[in-house]
């Protein structure tokens, strides 16, 4: 490992989660989860029950539905969902974020503090962190990547 310092390590899942998540009753049906999804753009909708995360369906759920011939319209979303709900804590740095998404094999991760969603992380945010800064500092960004898939 190098000496250089990696920016990553310095940043929080509460530093560059999306506050706005969306969410749906698990009673609900499938049918309204791909209306929702499609009414705010987003690709994806935390299941709660009584208020509380439970669980995630994702566009992949839906397609899968349409590919089995599934009926969008009575299927209930706690029927489609995954769960139980793979979360992150806000104080989670972007490492342990990345790593916990790597192994998990998900895109979307919600970030919860106790009983209470308080943000969603996507890999399209961890790439948009990784993005900024000049040519030289992705380069470093790069390097420490690379170094960090070829230990593990």
């Amino acid at each position: 490992m190098s000496d250089v310092t990696f920016p990553m390590d310095e940043y929080f899942a509460s530093d560059i989660m999306k506050k706005r998540v969306v969410t749906i009753d698990s009673s609900s049906v499938a049918a309204d989860a791909a209306k929702k999804m499609a009414d705010d753009e987003i690709g994806c909708l935390i299941v709660t029950e009584g208020g509380i995360p439970v669980g995630i369906v994702t566009e992949r759920d839906l397609v899968r539905m349409i590919a089995r011939k599934d009926d969008l319209a009575s299927t209930q979303v706690k029927k489609i969902m995954s769960s139980p709900l793979i979360h992150i804590d806000p104080d989670s740095t972007i490492w342990e974020l990345a790593e916990k998404m790597k192994l998990e094999k998900i895109h979307r991760i919600p970030v919860i503090r106790g009983k209470d969603l308080v943000g969603i992380v996507t890999t399209t945010d961890i790439t948009r962190l990784c993005s900024i800064g000049s040519d030289s500092e992705m380069k470093i960004v790069c390097q420490q990547i690379l170094q960090r898939l070829n230990q593990a």
